[in-house]
């Protein structure tokens, strides 16, 4: 965990001038929602490391994903543009062959004179979404379960036959990602451990140029593995509220929305796993915590520790039981609502939370901003450094999208949705915080959606090709369109 000297020493650091351009420690979680202490969503939680970073550095609590799905808000976030812009709005989707020419943000550092390297999921974590050459060295995501990875997905990893007790949670009949529990090995055989171990060794070198480090945790994200005294910290967990008629009056594509792999989330609840599964959720975010805080303190004790820009953040959220679902991929709070924390260089007025709607794709040009990297006009998020250096500066609302005419615009009060076929959904956050009551058809709040509209996307991209439309070749990092 960073001291508060430390924090404090590295929000004072001057950006330009005779100073040395600052570090990037980039650290992203995977389907985090806001069950995290600082945030509030779940009482007791326990994430005392993040806590601590947001007391020393900047709690944005009103952040969003561009899209509550896995690979469309990475490749938003690393590419700086929007699905509705790059066309990529699936898992199914490689960013490379679609978006040839598009700067990542690793590589818009390196071609700055920095060091990029990196370890775990950063990008999409099936082959094809992590090209080489973003990379001056990556350390590729260390799997918890090499029997359920798909070698044609996976060609680095060496995959097992199923080990005895498979699936763990013991739902009847039931293979695939979906699973949790305790793996029979130590901690530090963990995959997540081994992305932090990379880069605690990376963080003890002499580095001769200024360097962007990217860690990429799995978890909390699904299979639900972690070490047994993450889950004795949950022996009771509290269940989420769910009302029966919470649905009616979602229209028909928010209600197919929730419906996405309902099978997943009707053997839960038939199997009387309801408990268990939210205890998994649980334990794999205070495992995950618990892993960022070693990489914390590994930057402490470091040199680099009052030169540093530290962000930390969720791809998107995750549903477990609200609304009817299990997963994300809707434009609910749940699915959207993300940790998204900065710490060290550039931090004014630091444990002073930031209240105003923020976006992911933020993120790419704030770090240019804070680093001194020329400015990229694709971009088409807001640099967070005002919000940074003045805690109550302004800042617009933001747009999650998620498949191409269906998006949520986020202000400081209300979320507004409005589907491909116009349909809408309208919650007041500040007196419905469950999203419970839709007040669209109301017209008193006719000029809320009116406001709110003028910022959803003007026109969609098509969907680029999905990967079944290449032949791609892990080797030389190539496609070819069937």
């Amino acid at each position: 965990m960073l001291s508060r000297r430390s924090f404090l020493g590295a929000a004072a650091a001057p950006l330009a001038g005779a100073a040395p351009p600052p570090n990037v420690l980039f650290i992203s979680v995977d389907d985090m929602n806001d069950w995290v202490g600082c945030l509030g969503g779940y009482p007791g939680v326990r994430t005392p490391n993040i806590d601590r970073m947001a007391a020393r550095g900047a709690l944005f609590s009103n952040a969003h994903c561009a899209s509550p799905l896995c690979n469309p808000s990475r490749t938003a976030l690393l590419t700086g543009m929007r699905p509705t812009t790059t066309g990529v709005y699936g898992n199914e989707q490689w960013w490379r062959p679609a978006l040839p020419n598009a700067v990542t943000l690793p590589m818009h550092f390196r071609r700055n004179g920095y060091y990029a390297a990196g370890a775990g999921k950063v990008f999409h974590h099936v082959a094809g979404f992590n090209p080489p050459d973003q990379w001056d060295e990556f350390q590729l995501q260390v799997f918890d379960d090499p029997w359920y990875r798909r070698t044609e997905w996976y060609p680095w990893v060496k995959k097992i036959p199923n080990p005895p007790g498979h699936p763990f949670n013991g739902l009847q009949n039931f293979q695939g990602e979906f699973d949790w529990g305790v793996l029979d090995k130590p901690e530090s055989e963990y995959g997540d451990f081994k992305a932090v171990q990379w880069a605690s060794d990376f963080l003890k070198k002499k580095q001769e140029k200024p360097f962007f480090l990217a860690v990429g945790l799995w978890h909390p994200h699904i299979p639900m593995f972690a070490p047994k005294k993450y889950f004795d910290m949950y022996p009771d967990p509290r269940l989420p509220e769910v009302p029966e008629n919470d649905l009616d009056d979602v229209p028909p594509i928010g209600k197919r929305l929730a419906a996405a792999r309902i099978e997943e989330h009707d053997r839960i609840f038939k199997e009387g796993k309801w408990r268990d599964a939210v205890r998994a959720y649980l334990a794999s975010i205070s495992f995950a915590d618990a892993l960022i805080g070693r990489l914390l303190a590994a930057l402490e004790t470091s040199a680099y520790a009052n030169n540093t820009v530290i962000v930390l953040w969720s791809d998107n959220g995750w549903h477990l039981g609200e609304k009817q679902h299990w997963h994300k991929s809707t434009l609910w709070e749940r699915a959207t609502h993300v940790p998204l924390l900065m710490a060290g260089t550039g931090v004014k007025s630091p444990g002073v939370t930031r209240t105003q709607p923020v976006s992911l794709l933020d993120i790419y040009p704030t770090l240019v901003e804070l680093c001194g990297l020329p400015r990229r006009a694709e971009l088409e998020g807001e640099s967070l450094a005002p919000l940074l250096a003045n805690p109550k500066a302004p800042h617009k609302p933001v747009v999650s999208t998620f498949e191409p005419g269906n998006h949520a615009v986020r202000d400081e009060r209300w979320r507004y949705i409005r589907y491909r076929d116009g349909t809408e959904e309208l919650y007041d956050r500040h007196a419905d915080a469950n999203e419970y009551r839709n007040i669209a058809g109301d017209a008193r709040y006719d000029g809320v959606k009116a406001s709110l509209a003028r910022y959803l996307p003007a026109k969609s991209a098509p969907q680029v090709p999905v990967r079944a439309d290449y032949d791609f070749d892990f080797a030389t990092h190539t496609w070819r369109r069937k």
